[in-house]
């Protein structure tokens, strides 16, 4: 069985607490409660308007030293609500690494909404996209996992696609990836990218329009291609035209076809390694039946 990558730190209310005690006292007689335990970071609601966050294993430390760094930016020029910092933790003796205090965002996960009902949130997200792909400056960071020449994750995803059993239509999906390599690379300047842009980091509103897009651990500098691949993780065919559509041209089909072949590799990599995830393992299941699809 393949699961998500194992916590190094299991972080408690306690600890959660007693860091609000050390660091924000201001703050530490508001309401806690654990809500999620992803790959990279444990969340707890803190009160009504605010969330901590906190890596789960050192791989996620340098991710939260990002998200300090830059999120303000994004969150200046975003049409749509993001988890800007408004406080920047310190290392403890309880707890080893930065950590941080967010805005909450009121919504539900897209990945917990039927497709279909994901439509109305197309135009409103090809607009966040559009304000986070802007020009980056030379210092951003790099991530050498998303936006990247897709020939640097050719090998890791080839490996997947060999597993025949998970992959019974692996030949297709392989063929998709063949021709998304062959398509040239980006030859503009790096772009932001947000660089996890799929159905469970996307909130949608009780009428289904977009509330909030979260987790901005991996962003960087680089391929926007990696975050247009949303297109095929969070949509269905009709929800992927009115997507696409709302670029109105701005985006040329180079970068579209590279999008689709993003959409192979996270959708395999969810697929791969969410096994005690049934959440993540419906993206990437869903993700390659729409890149089939086409």
């Amino acid at each position: 069985m393949a699961k998500m990558p194992a916590a190094t730190v299991v972080v408690s209310t306690a600890v959660v607490r007693s860091l609000l005690l050390q660091q924000r006292p201001d703050l530490a007689h508001l309401h806690l409660k654990a809500v999620s335990n992803g790959w990279d970071n444990a969340i707890f609601r803190l009160g009504t308007e605010l969330a901590v966050r906190l890596p789960r294993r050192p791989e996620a430390v340098p991710l939260i030293l990002h998200e300090q760094l830059y999120l303000p930016d994004v969150a200046e020029r975003s049409p749509t609500p993001v988890p800007a910092p408004v406080h920047a933790g310190r290392p403890s003796p309880n707890f080893p690494w930065p950590w941080s205090i967010v805005r909450w965002i009121e919504g539900t996960p897209a990945v917990d909404i039927d497709p279909a009902d994901r439509r109305e949130a197309a135009e409103d997200l090809a607009s966040f996209v559009a304000s986070v792909n802007i020009p980056a400056p030379a210092d951003a960071p790099i991530n050498p996992f998303r936006g990247v020449p897709l020939r640097a994750r050719s090998t890791t995803v080839l490996e997947r696609l060999a597993d025949g059993r998970r992959y019974p239509q692996a030949a297709d999906l392989a063929a998709m990836w063949a021709m998304a390599l062959d398509a040239p690379d980006w030859s503009g300047p790096p772009l932001w990218i947000h660089g996890d842009l799929h159905p469970a980091n996307v909130l949608l509103s009780s009428d289904g329009s977009l509330a909030g897009v979260v987790d901005f651990g991996d962003i960087g500098a680089g391929d926007p291609a990696v975050d247009l691949a949303v297109a095929w993780l969070m949509f269905d065919d009709g929800g992927r035209q009115r997507f696409i559509a709302a670029f109105d041209g701005s985006v040329d089909g180079m970068t579209w076809v590279r999008a689709r072949g993003w959409a192979v590799a996270l959708s395999a990599a969810m697929l791969s390694n969410s096994d005690d995830n049934p959440q993540m393992f419906s993206v990437g299941e869903f993700g390659l039946r729409q890149v089939l699809s086409g």
